[in-house]
């Protein structure tokens, strides 16, 4: 997703470099109008916004901390995490850039890859007004629905993760009906054509649905990402005293998929896990 995003800032007229460790997403941005940096430190080098979209935590740390971006950044730059982390672990991360004189943005988003090439994203920050206010153009430039939600980090990520656990549920529920369905001798196309008109539809619905009847549907975002996802669904649940047990089962459908080999698919592939319970091929769509 960073890519488009990345592609959408040059649009709206702002310099932007950018580093990614695949060659083809640098080459790409080159051919968008944008510059592309051989590091991470590199990108960030006297910049006044650094937009981080990275899988976890871990990643942003590294980064931040041991790639030398954070450093790299001029003085009173706005550092904007995009990425879907645990609240807790934003907390912290805020607080150590924050620390240095640096402005910090927990925004994540949400409307998956077609959101990012059309700069229709929903963005959910939390952070004090003033950085509010500093990184809105560039957060303009990314969504169109952009929510000023709390002005402490880890806020964001808070409405992200209950954001990610109906997305998750979405996505295992309707592999679940599509299961019952073909267990029925029901075509699943007819399925989703008539669901997809009824109370019963959703917005994963019709976007994953359909992708559940390919043999290898193109990767929009892997079965491993909702394994992290609905991971820091529970873990806040946890935290809150908050039962959260369907959420739970969709976890374990989307881990029994990855155990199957199925992590770095799409994660329209958990359906692939209710085959593998009801015993019907893979090949059988």
């Amino acid at each position: 997703m960073g890519a488009p995003m990345a592609e959408n800032l040059v649009k709206r007229q702002f310099h932007v470099t950018g580093f990614d460790m695949r060659e083809s997403a640098r080459t790409a941005l080159v051919a968008a109008g944008g510059h592309a940096a051989d590091s991470a430190a590199a990108a960030a080098e006297d910049a006044d916004t650094l937009v981080l979209m990275v899988v976890n935590a871990a990643q942003a740390r590294s980064v931040l901390f041991d790639a030398g971006a954070l450093a790299a950044l001029g003085p009173g730059a706005t550092v904007i995490l995009m990425a879907t982390c645990p609240p807790g672990e934003v907390e912290a991360i805020a607080e150590a850039v924050t620390k240095t004189g640096r402005h910090f943005v927990d925004a994540p988003v949400s409307g998956g890859v077609k959101g990012a090439q059309g700069g229709t994203l929903t963005i959910m920050a939390g952070t004090p007004a003033e950085s509010f206010a500093k990184a809105r153009p560039v957060l303009d430039a990314m969504g169109d629905k952009v929510f000023h939600v709390g002005e402490k980090p880890g806020q964001g990520a808070t409405v992200k993760t209950v954001n990610q656990l109906l997305c998750g549920v979405h996505i295992a529920v309707a592999a679940e009906a599509l299961s019952l369905a073909q267990k029925a001798g029901i075509d699943g196309a007819v399925l989703f054509e008539i669901m997809g008109g009824s109370a019963a539809s959703s917005w994963m619905l019709k976007d994953r649905g359909p992708r559940m009847l390919e043999d290898e549907p193109p990767v929009a975002s892997a079965v491993d990402i909702f394994v992290k996802d609905l991971g820091i669904v529970l873990d806040a649940g946890r935290a809150a005293k908050a039962a959260l047990p369907i959420a739970a089962a969709a976890h374990q459908m989307f881990l029994a998929a990855s155990g199957l080999g199925h992590g770095g698919r799409d994660d329209s592939h958990v359906v692939r896990a209710y085959r593998a319970l009801n015993r019907k091929p893979d090949n059988d769509i």
